[in-house]
């Protein structure tokens, strides 16, 4: 298993990843007249941007970056950051702010977003050393709490709803769902991200196995969403 994640670990998240985006591709037509388009935009986007995080192995041996040696891109701690921590959050903001019903909801989560961008952007500043040698926690924690924020007002909008009668045949739930649990289950590592730069391989691989369950889970829930379930309008 060790030995599968070293050689494999990027190959079969990004076959899940690109398997989603291409299903959401396929499917377009069928969503295109509603929010569920954004999102599978940011499938491909997200694709996009992993197979870019992949940049760091071609770095080595006269690879295609080799130029990057010695400069401080030379990890890929500052695209992650700003494609995932922050990029991520602020879509899946502007998406529930799609999708909510709520006036008061769509507030919180719109600024909640602002506040969110300039702070993350602010820290990165005062931290801009750090900025390309680790992540930063705490831009973690704040993007889990607004995830968390987003999904908790969709699923109480859809409990005060006649939507809880249909709930299991829209794609937003599932959405919600998937990435409420993916959070949830990342969010803690984190504070553990210090033995990754003490190479301690015994933790490394335990977190490559959570994030691999925890993506596998995530990106065929989306898949068979986006197969299974028909468009709401918003």
């Amino acid at each position: 298993m060790d030995d599968f994640l070293k050689d494999y670990n990027f190959i079969f998240s990004t076959g899940i990843e690109i398997l989603a985006a291409v299903t959401g591709l396929i499917l377009y037509k069928r969503y295109k007249q509603t929010a569920a388009k954004y999102f599978i935009w940011f499938l491909v986007y997200l694709t996009i941007c992993d197979f870019a995080n992949n940049y760091v192995h071609h770095i080595k041996n006269d690879g295609l970056f080799s130029f990057l040696r010695g400069t401080v891109f030379i990890a890929n701690f500052w695209w992650s950051t700003l494609y995932w921590k922050i990029g991520a959050i602020v879509f899946l903001a502007f998406y529930y702010h799609k999708i909510l019903s709520s006036k008061g909801f769509k507030a919180v989560v719109k600024y909640s977003a602002f506040v969110f961008v300039i702070f993350s952007f602010v820290y990165i500043l005062l931290n801009f050393e750090a900025f390309f040698k680790r992540f930063f926690p705490v831009i973690s924690v704040l993007g889990a709490i607004i995830i968390f924020m987003c999904t908790i007002f969709y699923f109480i909008e859809v409990l005060l709803s006649d939507k809880i009668l249909t709930f299991y045949k829209s794609l937003n739930f599932y959405i919600s769902f998937a990435i409420f649990i993916w959070w949830l289950i990342i969010t803690p590592l984190v504070f553990y991200d210090i033995y990754n730069s003490h190479l301690d391989w015994n933790f490394i691989l335990l977190k490559w196995q959570i994030y691999l369950m925890a993506n596998v889970a995530m990106y065929l829930t989306f898949t068979f969403a986006l197969i299974w379930c028909r468009p709401q309008k918003n």
